[in-house]
This record gives structure tokens, C-alpha cells and sequence, in this order.
């Protein structure tokens, strides 16, 4: 039998810090999600400003980056290169930049989804967070 190593709440808390202060330092309104790694969700917080639409988001983003095992983007970018069939992929909601997945030893541990500025920002959030754990 194998082992993997696995999120714990502690470490939900730091990704949630960091990125939280990555948003804060840029003055960035957003919602943040962070999700195990089947996608169940562990952690959700919307700042103040951020648009409540942010708080359904986010998570989609961070259990599609999860059980894809890929950054969202990727789905946003096969759609927009005319692959539409990904639209009518089962479980997989937000497929728009903002999703990255946290990975450990080539495991998925969960990922971090966050929504409420540009893609390209929400993505830097997520990945701020995610440099906390130091993999």
C-alpha cells in the first residue's frame, strides 16, 4: 500500500494566510477557496468588497484545478482554442483561470481557488498561498 502526504487544517490556515496577504498588499477583493484533494472544500473566505458572485466561483475553480489535477487554466484554454466539448465535462464548473492545484511528491494534496480580480491575479493569489507549504 502506498502513502501520500494529505492536507491538514494547519495547512489550509497558512495557504489562506499568504493569500490572503497577497490579495491585501495589492488591494485585490477576491474570494478564496482551498479544497482537498476530492475536491471537498476545507477552507472558504470572501474579503470584504469581493463580489458575493466570488464566494461560487472560487470554489469551482479549486475543485476543478483538484480533481483534474491541473491548473484550471488548462480547461479555459482547450475551450478557447475551440474544443467546446470540455463545456459538458461532469463536476468540472469552473474552468477559468484561478485554480491551482497543490501538489507534494506527484500527489494531488487539494488546490486553491480564488476569484475576484483578473484570471492572471486570482492565479497569482492561489499560487502565493501555496508557496506557504514551501513544496
Amino acid at each position: 500500500m502506498k502513502s501520500k502526504p494529505v492536507l491538514c487544517l494547519e495547512d489550509v490556515r497558512a495557504v489562506a494566510q499568504a493569500a490572503e496577504q497577497e490579495a491585501r498588499t495589492h488591494g485585490w477583493a477576491v474570494s478564496i477557496a482551498i479544497v482537498d484533494d476530492g475536491g471537498h472544500l476545507m477552507w472558504l473566505q470572501r474579503l470584504d468588497g469581493a463580489a458575493p458572485i466570488s464566494a461560487e466561483i472560487a470554489p469551482a475553480k479549486a475543485r476543478t484545478a483538484a480533481v483534474g489535477r491541473r491548473e484550471s487554466k488548462v480547461y479555459e484554454d482547450m475551450i478557447n482554442q475551440g474544443r467546446t466539448s470540455f463545456l459538458s465535462v461532469p463536476a468540472l464548473e469552473g474552468m477559468l483561470e484561478g485554480g491551482v492545484p497543490i501538489m507534494s511528491e506527484g500527489h494531488c494534496l487539494g488546490a486553491v481557488g480564488v476569484s475576484g480580480v483578473k484570471s492572471s491575479e486570482d492565479a497569482q493569489i492561489a499560487r502565493a498561498g501555496i508557496a506557504s507549504l514551501g513544496l
